[in-house]
């Protein structure tokens, strides 16, 4: 089962224009993250930039933090723990574009979705950044995007429940809990908080 994507309390500005946003044009090293024959250089990458100290948030690997992970962004565009690290790094340093990063974060997930727009692991995380930085509506596009693309993941439906949770969307919460937990999803979160609110059924 993949792993839960926790929703955040995760600020998103304005969309860039895009001259300030051009999409991602594959390098020799670099490409599809979940692709095979692409993955042949990622070690590279990951060796010189993404290592785990960058992931962890402690220090820069060639140079400030934001530099390494834009790099890796910039040569594996939906690089999933990349992107939740730009995410987080952002969060932290409260701003849309971390110092060395070449893009903002809305920017980066942006050019992941135009390069793999059916990859669902980059939609749900691009929702939980949205919805930390407290744009539910831009939010919920991704999250339902991503249960469509994977309606067999019951972490896009446990993701989903709680949002709709969030706007007090009962009915759909309730729905997407019980697709969440009929798949096998063994975090109680959500069914909790449903039961709390009275809106819980068997």
């Amino acid at each position: 089962m993949k792993a839960a994507i926790i929703i955040l309390p995760l600020l998103c500005g304005s969309a860039q224009a895009a001259d300030d946003c051009p999409p991602y044009v594959k390098h020799d090293v670099g490409g599809d993250y979940y692709n095979a024959d692409d993955r042949k250089s990622l070690t590279v990458v990951e060796t010189f930039h993404f290592t785990p100290q960058v992931e962890q948030l402690v220090r820069g690997s060639t140079g400030k933090l934001g530099a390494d992970i834009s790099y890796t962004l910039e040569h594996f565009p939906n690089h999933p723990r990349a992107l939740t690290a730009m995410s987080r790094l952002a969060l932290r340093d409260k701003t849309t574009r971390p110092q060395g990063s070449h893009y903002t974060v809305e920017c980066f997930f942006d050019r992941a979705i135009r390069f793999r727009p059916e990859d669902a692991r980059v939609r749900m995380l691009f929702g939980s950044y949205l919805l930390a930085i407290g744009q539910s509506d831009p939010a919920l596009e991704q999250l339902e995007e991503a249960a469509r693309l994977e309606p067999s993941n019951p972490t896009a439906h446990y993701n989903l429940g709680l949002l709709y949770l969030r706007r007090k969307d009962y009915d759909k919460a309730r729905a997407s809990a019980q697709k969440a937990y009929g798949m096998g999803f063994p975090l109680p979160g959500l069914k909790k908080q449903l039961t709390a609110a009275g809106e819980w059924r068997d």
